[in-house]
Formats: structure tokens, C-alpha cells, sequence
């Protein structure tokens, strides 16, 4: 499957519990085809106690979301948008949302 997020990217989720969230996001999975978008899919986790937990207890975990149910949001409109790419006239690779809107550089040119 086609990876159109990236790290740092701002993401519209559109399918699932979190449909319509915006969030951050934190990791990309390619081979699982999985990211973690922050502050959504939350779930408790129990852990028990540590040096760097010495209490032990529940604690909240961000958990993966398929990257089918994720849209990179449009600077323009705030929106979930589709993706293209486009090669510039120097090489550079772009993403591209579906109206036009530049959503980020994938390789500069050499």
C-alpha cells in the first residue's frame, strides 16, 4: 500500500471511533501499513510497578490506526484531502493535495 503520510504530518481520521479527528502524527508502520496519530485510539494499558513507573497502575497508550482510515489535512481548507505527487522541472518530488495545495517536499533536488 502506498504510504501518503509522513512523521509530523497533521491527519484527518474518516473511518473508525476517532472519524473526523484531527491529530498529529507520531510514528508510521510501512510494513504494517499502521500509524499513531496522537491523542487518538486511546487505550489503558496495565503496568506494573518499575523504576520508571514505581506506583504500577493503569495507563493511557496511544495504539495504531490503519493508514487507509487516515487523510493528510489540506493547509487550505483544513480538510482531509487526497494526495498526488508531482515532479518539478529540477527534480524535486512533491505531495500534492487534490486542489492543488502544496502539502510537503518527499526528495529535493539533487
Amino acid at each position: 500500500m502506498a504510504i501518503h503520510v509522513k512523521r509530523g504530518d497533521v491527519v484527518q481520521i474518516i473511518a473508525g471511533d476517532g472519524k473526523g479527528a484531527t491529530g498529529r502524527v507520531l510514528h508510521v508502520y510501512p510494513s504494517k501499513g499502521q500509524v499513531i496519530v496522537q491523542g487518538q485510539n486511546i487505550a489503558k494499558k496495565h503496568v506494573r510497578p518499575s523504576q520508571r513507573n514505581p506506583q504500577g497502575g493503569r495507563i493511557s497508550v496511544e495504539k495504531p490506526i490503519d493508514i487507509s482510515n487516515v487523510l493528510p489535512v489540506n493547509p487550505k481548507t483544513d480538510k482531509g484531502t487526497r494526495v498526488r505527487y508531482m515532479t518539478g522541472a529540477d527534480g524535486s518530488k512533491k505531495r500534492v493535495a487534490t486542489d492543488g495545495a502544496d502539502i510537503g517536499t518527499i526528495r529535493r533536488a539533487k
